[in-house]
């Protein structure tokens, strides 16, 4: 009698045994291949990024690592639902709190997507001179949030990226050779032919004035007081500041030696005198 009562114990509660085994190693399987998938996935992308040099490591990390903990939490609401667990409500939750801390967090995520913007991109690199949100300095480093630069004074600027990507972006370095504009006034009673030559020999014994592209030396405008000439010689890019700033003082000396005026402005007033009415 009392066998029969163990078999039919056994036989009641056989298969609810024989599911719940079945879901665990259902659990397991789809646990495991999950991980496999992720970590498979996000290695590719990072790959992805490795391959090519125009391409950021920064930003192939992050989409790695977001693609991994998108399909990481797919895997978990499977392994819930093979337990009888309704994830609808738990998905709907998810979505709310997604919703709320991106509200909360609107800055954040703008600096974010700018990021990823700049370096999908890449209007400018490590080591880049950079002109942008009113700023001017050597880029540092680029992250998902944020630029960081260094300025001839050596301060250190950390810039949001939303105030970089939602302006004007100028990249100093971009070109290996760069033309560098200086303007120059001297009076009109001076040989606009004689003041070219001397302005042509100066950048002609410059050490980093390149001869192709031969220097630009041409009348530009004709001012109130003066005759203005646009100067623009070409250099290679990490030449720049030096020739900027070692030229006009040169020019000067030169157009000295020679005796060249460079006028100040000035202005020609006539006084008449009213005569008086009796």
């Amino acid at each position: 009698m009392e066998n029969y009562i163990d078999t039919i114990d056994v036989n009641q509660y056989l298969p609810a045994i024989v599911a719940g085994a079945t879901n665990v190693l259902f659990a397991i399987v789809i646990l495991l291949v999950g991980l496999f998938v992720a970590n498979k996935t996000s290695t590719i992308i990072y790959k992805i990024g490795g391959r090519y040099e125009s391409l950021d490591d920064t930003l192939f990390r992050f989409l790695g690592s977001v693609a991994k903990y998108i399909i990481l939490a797919f895997v978990v609401i499977a392994v819930l639902n093979r337990f009888g667990v309704q994830t609808a409500s738990i998905v709907a939750l998810l979505g709310a709190a997604g919703l709320a801390v991106g509200l909360a967090l609107q800055g954040a995520l703008s600096n974010l997507a700018a990021g990823v913007m700049l370096l999908l991109f890449r209007p400018y690199k490590a080591g880049d001179f950079i002109a942008a949100a009113g700023r001017f300095g050597n880029v540092q480093e680029i992250d998902l949030f944020t630029t960081i630069l260094k300025t001839f004074d050596n301060q250190h600027i950390i810039i949001p990226n939303s105030q970089i990507w939602g302006s004007q972006i100028i990249n100093h370095s971009h070109h290996s050779v760069r033309g560098v504009d200086m303007h120059y006034g001297v009076a009109y009673k001076e040989n606009t032919d004689v003041v070219r030559g001397i302005i042509q020999a100066v950048l002609d014994s410059h050490p980093h004035i390149l001869k192709e592209p031969k220097p630009f030396v041409e009348v530009e405008t004709l001012n109130d007081s003066s005759v203005d000439f646009l100067v623009r010689p070409f250099c290679m890019g990490e030449h720049y500041f030096e020739v900027l700033y070692s030229i006009p003082e040169q020019i000067k000396k030169a157009l000295d030696k020679e005796g060249i005026e460079i006028p100040f402005p000035h202005r020609k007033l006539i006084i008449e005198k009213e005569s008086s009415i009796d």
